[in-house]
């Protein structure tokens, strides 16, 4: 198995959507359909993009007007050839968060 991709799926770990200048634009990104997440704890910062899957997204305890709450993003994508889910619990406040891979083919 790829390393980058069995650490990333062992437990969860710092992310942020820091190319997002707030929630309004976080909130763009995800009606789109997509969004940018950078795992923090790898060298140099691991970003990825999920392609969401809008069934298991869940925006319910989000006010992106007011900038409270979290969002559970889900989505699917290939990281150095192996499919995987990344879920991503993020503060629409501050853009932070912890998520984590689940690998779905090796």
């Amino acid at each position: 198995m790829e390393e980058l991709v069995q650490r990333l799926a062992e437990g969860d770990h710092p992310v942020i959507m820091q190319r997002y200048k707030s929630a309004e634009e976080l909130k763009q990104a995800i009606d789109r359909g997509y969004v940018l997440v950078k795992f923090t704890d790898t060298r140099g910062g691991t970003e990825l993009g999920f392609r969401l899957d809008n069934a298991a997204t869940d925006l319910s305890q989000a006010d992106f007007s007011h900038a409270t709450g979290n969002v559970h993003v889900v989505g699917n994508l290939t990281l150095n050839y192996v499919k995987v889910c990344g879920v991503a619990d993020v503060n629409v406040a501050t853009l932070e968060g912890k998520g984590h891979l689940e690998i779905l083919e090796q």
